[in-house]
């Protein structure tokens, strides 16, 4: 039974009520609103959900939008995922017409640590947001698996390209923000994808530089990619990137329908 495998929390936008529930199925009557999901399975990892205020009122499949935090972020509080980007504008009370997928990326250790896997450009942490989607897919069955994209700040920014490298055939579009490919040289598994990426121009902690050898590398390889760099803006390029209307209506518009030569991923429906 699914219901035995989750722990579903469900949260006002507003952050003043909590209610807890058993059954997988409450988030359906309560659209609008973003969930806490706390998997029992290994190879999942806790996150936010949301759904549209009407998915109860119609059998329409949505689109997903996948976010991934940055490196702040980490940790075992689902409520540090909403400091920023996506959750942090729907628990203001913000709406949306698609549906989120907000992981939380564990922490353990620091960047200097050789043992620490967490982190969102690890194979096995990003395998497990994979699975989140698989699972969802396959419990809500209301998901359009043609319009599944992805966006995330800093280390999320990181997470976006590998993400995609590991699932060429997934996503539809990928929206990074302040992070960079270059651990990936060859962009042939990924030049079908359409990108949206940003970055401050005065960003220290991760240089213009290097997201824009990875725009570079992208366009020679033929990839259709926007790249957006704000004048005299720091690492924090991602607040007026998340309020830009023109963000969500570029992501709504993605389709894998509409990309040439993506092939049929095994066992998705």
């Amino acid at each position: 039974m699914l219901s035995e495998i989750l722990i579903i929390t469900i949260v006002m936008a507003s952050f003043g009520s909590v209610l807890t529930f058993g059954n997988t199925e409450d988030q359906v009557s309560n659209g609008g609103k973003m969930v806490k999901i706390y998997p029992k399975q290994a190879d999942l990892l806790p996150y936010w959900l949301y759904v549209p205020e009407d998915y109860n009122k119609n059998k329409a499949n949505y689109p997903v939008v996948v976010f991934l935090h940055g490196l702040g972020e980490r940790g075992n509080q689902l409520d540090e995922v909403c400091t920023h980007g996506l959750p942090k504008l729907i628990a203001k009370g913000k709406h949306f017409p698609f549906i989120m997928i907000a992981p939380q990326c564990p922490n353990d250790g620091d960047m200097q640590d050789e043992k620490a896997k967490s982190f969102w450009w690890k194979n096995e942490t990003v395998d497990k947001v994979m699975h989140i989607i698989d699972f969802e897919m396959a419990r809500l069955k209301r998901i359009d698996k043609d319009r599944i994209t992805i966006t995330g700040l800093s280390m999320g920014g990181f997470g976006c390209y590998k993400i995609v490298h590991l699932y060429p055939n997934v996503f539809a579009g990928v929206a990074p923000i302040c992070g960079d490919d270059n651990s990936h040289p060859d962009k042939k598994d990924i030049v079908h994808i359409p990108f949206w990426a940003f970055h401050g121009e005065k960003d220290e902690v991760v240089p213009l530089a290097d997201q824009q050898k990875t725009i570079d590398a992208l366009k020679k390889a033929g990839a259709q990619v926007t790249f957006t760099i704000y004048d005299n803006v720091g690492h924090n390029s991602w607040e007026q990137t998340y309020v830009n209307p023109k963000l969500y209506h570029w992501l709504l518009a993605q389709n894998r329908k509409c990309i040439k030569g993506v092939r049929p991923r095994l066992g998705s429906n």
